[in-house]
């Protein structure tokens, strides 16, 4: 048996842009025959019922290799940071305890910066006091919101932006729960960082990347993903506050079944939208240490790579 440090999370990461192949090397991995399970680590396909949109894998993809924290919770409802930790150790002792590997797979950095950092001691959501906030943006504007945070906990503001409406609210939220700002709260915990080993997808030519994104959204059009939001919203009870509905793609379809936007703005925002979710996944993922770069631009990249997993799963196999 091998014995993993102290430290060390017993799994294999794979993190990459949207568009990137992700899965792609997920199901490739399976096909090579790695005794793996993939942990999904991506805050979209928790929903249930929202398939086209977030790409999710298909039947005959989970039927290559087991994906987990998929379909978990309906759109009406909300899925933590902390909620994915909890259940993400859980489902990495499950899955050694079968004899795999664990790989988490996706680009919900939030998700993998809470696995490895911790999570500070923070409130629960007061719903009394967001719908407060809420309505004193639809009264002011969250810019309003914006400043009177800068008031309470300058260093928060000072990295969000203006309209930046989720996370502005949970930023006053936890100041008016507490009587501390949401900054003092992330420089509590300095132990170091938990250890994984982790494969980062990042593509030589961001051009490329983009062109992915638009054919993908394009594509999603075509699956059908207005007619997705419509049945979401015969379905259930949902707003354009809801984090599914602040997905990329679905919202930008929201807005166009509301009236707020024509067909072909929808989709020039869609794209949009997705190429700066990728331009902040590709910062953060350049920015995180003890990692190893894949091109999949470069020929044979695959093999390439091939020796790295196979050395970090026999090291990581129960």
């Amino acid at each position: 048996m091998n014995h993993v440090s102290i430290g060390t999370i017993p799994a294999l990461a794979v993190l990459g842009p949207t568009a990137s192949g992700k899965s792609a090397l997920g199901l490739w991995m399976a096909d090579q025959g790695f005794p793996i399970e993939i942990i999904s680590l991506d805050s979209a396909l928790v929903f249930r019922d929202m398939n086209i949109g977030t790409a999710k894998p298909t039947p005959q993809e989970l039927a290559l290799v087991p994906h987990h924290l998929i379909d978990l919770i309906t759109p009406s409802d909300t899925f933590s940071a902390a909620e994915f930790v909890v259940q993400c150790h859980a489902l990495i002792a499950d899955i050694r305890a079968r004899g795999k590997v664990p790989v988490i797979l996706g680009g919900t950095m939030m998700y993998y910066k809470t696995l490895i950092s911790g999570m500070d001691d923070l409130p629960a959501a007061n719903p009394e006091i967001r719908q407060a906030i809420e309505q004193h943006a639809l009264e002011q504007g969250w810019p309003a919101i914006h400043a009177r945070l800068a008031e309470v906990d300058p260093l928060t503001a000072q990295r969000l932006k203006p309209n930046d409406s989720q996370r502005l609210q949970r930023a006053l939220e936890v100041f008016q729960i507490t009587g501390q700002p949401l900054s003092s709260f992330h420089q509590r915990d300095q132990q170091a960082d938990l250890q994984i080993p982790t494969l980062a997808i990042e593509l030589s030519d961001r051009s490329v990347l983009h062109k992915r994104i638009e054919s993908r959204f394009l594509n999603m059009l075509e699956q059908g993903l207005v007619e997705e939001v419509i049945e979401l919203r015969h379905n259930y009870v949902l707003d354009d506050s809801m984090p599914s509905m602040r997905c990329v793609g679905y919202r930008q379809v929201w807005e166009h079944l509301h009236g707020h936007c024509t067909r072909q703005e929808m989709i020039d925002r869609g794209v949009a939208a997705t190429r700066q979710l990728a331009k902040r996944q590709i910062t953060w993922l350049r920015s995180t240490s003890n990692k190893e770069v894949v091109d999949p631009l470069q020929s044979n990249w695959l093999q390439t790579v091939k020796p790295w997993i196979q050395n970090q799963i026999e090291a990581l196999l129960p």
